[in-house]
């Protein structure tokens, strides 16, 4: 029977049967026996007898690392090998054995002596090398750390990129505008061309002007325009005037406005005495109502005397009523031909 104060079996004292008795400890009874009554001596961690316990400390840690207990003491747990000897063994565990040293004794896998605990503290799982280095070294600290790193890296990715759009803006406007100068540039230069070409074009004429000019002849002087081309009025048959009228004293002096061939001389009619003048080109100049004919026939050089201004046809005054025909015999105005012959009516 075992001393008093010892259970009669501790497998019925966890039943709830049995007694205790007085226990009398001898050298023999405290000597340390390799089997029962033993206590795995701790290393600092999880002993074998503690394994459902450090499973479910695990459990609850996760694989973010982060431990509630992180500044609390290590707690040793043993429990009477008739109860740790039905658990199963650590390593069994799915994803338990691999926490545990591959020192054994034996075959169990196991140290017989000394409990094995996972190298790494559960309050640094997650903690990395850099991480330790830069002197992070609780699983929060490293959570915020990585969001602090996360944040700035998006909010210097973001001032990249909006950098980037700054200086593409900055670089289409300064494009636009460098393309405004070039248009504007090309502008101004087509500006001064057409300018300088319509300088040109306005001297040549003026120069071909004074040539035909020198070459052409006004048929009067001292004389005073009365009546005009296309003029309408009852006085004239087709009810339109057909010529220019120079008012001026009988006898003022009509000549040739270019040089060309007396086509016929005579009287016409209501023009009275007229003479028609044809020109190199075919143009005809008819001078109507003269008082008198001075060439009725040959060639005449530009200014030459012809004859002289009258009243003679159907009139109500002296004056020179002059017309231009085109060779096709269309009729045309009289001062628009002679101002294109460099002339001022």
């Amino acid at each position: 029977m075992p001393p008093y104060g010892v259970p009669n079996d501790p497998a019925d004292l966890i039943r709830g049967e049995g007694t205790w008795e007085e226990w009398n400890p001898t050298e023999d009874s405290i000597r340390p026996v390799r089997g029962k009554h033993r206590v795995a001596k701790q290393r600092g961690g999880i002993a074998r007898s503690s394994t459902v316990l450090g499973v479910g400390v695990i459990a609850a840690v996760g694989a973010g690392g982060i431990a509630t207990a992180q500044d609390k003491p290590a707690v040793s747990i043993s429990l009477p090998d008739s109860i740790a000897d039905s658990l199963p063994d650590a390593k069994s565990l799915p994803g338990v054995g691999a926490l545990f040293s591959d020192d054994s004794d034996g075959d169990s896998g196991v140290t017989t002596g000394e409990a094995v605990v996972a190298a790494t503290p559960l309050t640094t799982a997650g903690v990395s090398t850099a991480d330790a280095r830069q002197g992070t070294t609780g699983a929060g600290e490293v959570l915020r750390a990585r969001i602090l790193q996360q944040a700035d890296q998006q909010q210097a990715a973001a001032d990249a990129a909006a950098k980037q759009a700054a200086e593409s803006a900055a670089a289409e406007r300064a494009a636009a505008d460098a393309k405004d100068q070039q248009d504007e540039a090309k502008a101004d230069a087509a500006e001064k061309e057409r300018k300088a070409k319509e300088a040109a074009e306005a001297k040549a004429e003026a120069k071909r002007l004074a040539k035909l000019a020198a070459s052409y002849s006004l048929p009067t002087s001292s004389y005073t325009l009365t009546s005009t081309y296309g003029q309408s009025g009852s006085m004239w048959s087709s009810g339109q005037h057909t010529g220019l009228d120079f008012a001026a004293p009988t006898g003022t002096p009509v000549k040739a406005v270019h040089g060309g061939t007396i086509k016929s001389a005579g009287w016409s009619g209501s023009y009275g005495y007229r003479i028609v003048l044809e020109l190199d080109d075919g143009t005809e100049i008819w001078y109507c109502h003269l008082s008198s004919m001075s060439v009725t026939s040959g060639n005449v050089g530009t200014g030459d005397t012809i004859g002289n201004v009258g009243a003679t046809g159907n009139v109500t005054g002296p004056h020179l009523h002059l017309e231009v025909h085109t060779p096709g015999g269309d009729g045309v105005d009289p001062a628009s031909w002679l101002r294109g012959k460099g002339l001022n009516v």
